[in-house]
């Protein structure tokens, strides 16, 4: 077994793209997916999932340049979860997508 993900979906948010001392780029953004159902009286009804990704180097790179906010696009790469403390203590997790390849649909 493999931990791959592969999404599609709308960028919800214009990319934050931090450079480090040796010009290595991270980009953070959000990918809306949306599902479908149909509920008990049959009616279809939509769901949207908001997925947090960080991509680094030249996937960073193609972000930087290429991806806005609303934007459709394909992502490939691992599941991970991390946590932290928060400014006041409290402890916080963390589950995002880590983009290892990145392509550009749509318009």
């Amino acid at each position: 077994m493999k931990n791959k993900v592969q999404l599609i979906g709308n960028v919800g948010n214009e990319p934050e793209v931090k450079t480090f001392g040796e010009g290595k780029k991270v980009a953070n953004i959000t990918i809306a997916t949306n599902d479908y159902y149909i509920n008990d009286k049959g009616d279809k009804v939509e769901q949207t999932e908001w997925h947090r990704v960080t991509a680094w180097g030249k996937v960073a790179d193609i972000i930087e340049k290429y991806v806005t906010k609303g934007k459709e696009i394909c992502i490939e790469g691992k599941l991970t979860h991390r946590s932290y403390d928060d400014k006041d203590g409290n402890k916080r997790y963390i589950t995002e997508v880590v983009a290892n390849d990145i392509l550009l649909l749509g318009k």
